[in-house]
């Protein structure tokens, strides 16, 4: 067997720093299935998210995308850059500023606002961050700031999680 090169296991509490920006390198295309199954599993009633002809009534014209939905998105495009060696404390507000509707990509841009050692938590810190969902025009569909209790690298849960083959 050849030489493991390790892979991307996101950032730890060290590498955050105020200022820095994250931008995902990879978008998400939202379908009109992702929308329905989302708003049916999630037991959202409001048929501007499953009905066209309803839809069609509305100023909008046209269906909707959940907005749980496009929140679960854009966090989610963060988490290899923000949260993958951490978990989410808390959301201090969410504003949607434009419509999200099936067949739009979205993108996600992460900026770091406060970074902060955790008082009751040694091995691990607070990042707040200020992240803005995009569409494919350059729409700013999303935007929140939320904060993440980080692992400091020496104390992540990570490191050696890969179980090693027995080999017969």
């Amino acid at each position: 067997m050849g030489t493991v090169k390790q892979g991307w296991n996101g950032r730890f509490f060290e590498d955050f720093q105020v200022g820095d920006v994250y931008r995902s390198r990879l978008g998400r295309t939202i379908t009109e299935t992702d929308n329905i199954q989302f708003t049916m599993i999630t037991n959202n009633t409001n048929q501007i998210h499953f009905n066209a002809d309803y839809a069609s009534r509305t100023e909008f014209k046209r269906p909707l995308v959940n907005s749980a939905l496009t929140l679960a998105v854009v966090a989610g495009l963060g988490v290899s850059d923000l949260s993958e060696n951490g978990f989410a404390l808390g959301w201090d507000y969410i504003k949607l500023p434009n419509p999200v509707f099936p067949g739009d990509t979205l993108y996600s841009e992460s900026e770091v606002i406060s970074v902060r050692e955790s008082k009751s938590r040694p091995a691990q810190g607070v990042v707040k961050v200020r992240t803005r969902g995009v569409n494919q025009s350059g729409s700013v569909v999303i935007e929140y700031e939320r904060s993440i209790m980080v692992w400091k690298k020496a104390h992540a849960p990570l490191i050696a999680l890969f179980p090693e083959a027995k080999h017969a």
